[in-house]
């Protein structure tokens, strides 16, 4: 897909395949600048970013608080956040949808954060609360004594040595948010959607050979952020996988 992208259409597609086509960034130039797709992925970085900052958030103290707490409650939430993350999403859109029309917040910011901050919520809290429960409690009580409250045990000393799996969950909150298709194309639209959403509107609205080729540009562009994350935390996702696998 790659290699198509960087090509003329009559050469992309010329039977016999063309090996060794010159390359051109033609279409990538028409998708960002004549189409406008840089504005979709500003939306689509303020919302995911939005997003993740959020989820964990809540996610790092609620999975926190759970993987201390020891009462049947914590067991009958952390069911109760399964059972919402295994719901199919579309499901949930018959509720909400009329609902953000009579309040006026249709094809906004704030909405889509809110709704996948919800969606991504119950993942994230179990992924954080595996690696939460492999971390000692002696070591919550042994910042107690030496006269750190609950606040700033948790962020000097469990914090720091959650960052891995904190990256980890980071970056599965990401993925989520980025590639949200189904979410995003019915509670945003016109100039407020985001890459994904956007991009199969802008392929179902012209079927020609040049439109195709700046769809196949702009597929590539939405990949290569994902590509160059994993590369660049590649270690501290390992370390977070295998930390919140292998029971300590």
């Amino acid at each position: 897909m790659f290699l198509i992208s960087l090509r003329k259409p009559v050469d992309a597609f010329s039977t016999p395949p063309k090996l060794l086509a010159p390359m051109t960034l033609e279409n990538f130039r028409h998708i960002w600048v004549e189409d406008g797709f840089w504005q979709y992925a500003i939306n689509t970085t303020i919302v995911t970013t939005s997003t993740v900052v959020v989820s964990l958030t809540i996610a790092c103290l609620a999975a926190y608080a759970l993987s201390r707490y020891r009462g049947s409650l914590g067991f009958w939430l952390l069911m109760a956040a399964m059972v919402f993350r295994a719901m199919p999403h579309v499901v949930l859109l018959t509720a909400y949808r009329p609902a953000f029309f009579e309040l006026g917040i249709w094809s906004r910011y704030e909405t889509l954060i809110i709704v996948l901050v919800a969606i991504n919520q119950p993942f994230t809290i179990w992924m954080l609360r595996a690696f939460f429960m492999n971390i000692p409690q002696e070591l919550d009580e042994a910042a107690l004594v030496d006269g750190c409250n609950r606040w700033q045990a948790f962020f000097r000393v469990i914090v720091p040595v959650m960052w891995p799996g904190i990256v980890t969950a980071g970056l599965f909150s990401f993925l989520l948010a980025y590639n949200d298709f189904i979410i995003s194309s019915q509670l945003m639209n016109g100039d407020m959607a985001t890459m994904t959403a956007s991009l199969g509107s802008y392929m179902g609205q012209n079927q020609s050979l040049a439109r195709l080729m700046h769809g196949i540009a702009g597929a590539v562009s939405i990949t290569i952020p994902i590509i160059v994350l994993v590369f660049v935390f590649q270690k501290q996702i390992v370390s977070g996988m295998t930390a919140g696998a292998v029971k300590g």
